[in-house]
């Protein structure tokens, strides 16, 4: 117990020390995220019409995740309507017990209705699959999706997984406001 303890500050003070990093590395986030939506628009011909429908566009141009059985994860992203940026977010979630090794990826989470868009901006912190609204892309960001997966409000795509990781999961991600 007092070495889950220990990592967990360990992660918490590596956290805080990232995010200062972050923060100075924040002037070229527009070309970060438009490198990320041009790599998603090249691995599938279909996205580029899903991105035109979408209501709003998180993207998130890194989001680094680690750890050896006590793991976090942590990123910066900005959220596009009708192509201008109306928002920048952090992603954030830790694990216990099912992380193993280093990786990094992308994140690309269209909300396709207004409604959930809306629901998005107002949350205090959103948490990536406990809307059951959420369609996780199974077949990574080049698949194909079924009809159903499609008509879901909120629909999320990891791109370019880097690194050796044991578990690359989604769900419990927590996602908050940093200012506009």
């Amino acid at each position: 117990m007092k070495a889950t303890a220990m990592a967990l500050l360990i992660f918490a003070a590596t956290s805080v020390c990232g995010s200062a990093t972050a923060a100075a590395k924040d002037t070229d986030m527009h070309a970060r995220v438009q490198a990320t939506l041009d790599k998603f628009y090249a691995q599938n011909p279909g996205h580029r019409e899903l991105v035109a429908k979408a209501a709003g566009v998180l993207v998130f141009p890194r989001i680094s995740k680690g750890g050896a059985v006590v793991g976090g994860e942590h990123g910066r992203g900005t959220l596009l309507a009708n192509g201008r940026e109306v928002g920048h977010y952090e992603i954030s979630g830790a694990s216990l017990g099912a992380t193993l090794g280093y990786a990094d990826r992308s994140e690309v989470i269209l909300f396709m209705t207004s409604d959930a868009r809306d629901q998005f901006e107002h949350s205090k912190g959103w948490t990536i699959g406990a809307d059951v609204g959420v369609a996780i892309a199974s077949q990574g960001a080049g698949g194909q999706y079924d009809t159903q997966t499609l008509k879901r409000p909120v629909l999320a795509f990891v791109l370019g997984e880097h690194g050796l990781m044991a578990d690359v999961s989604l769900q419990g991600d927590k996602v908050k406001a940093i200012g506009h």
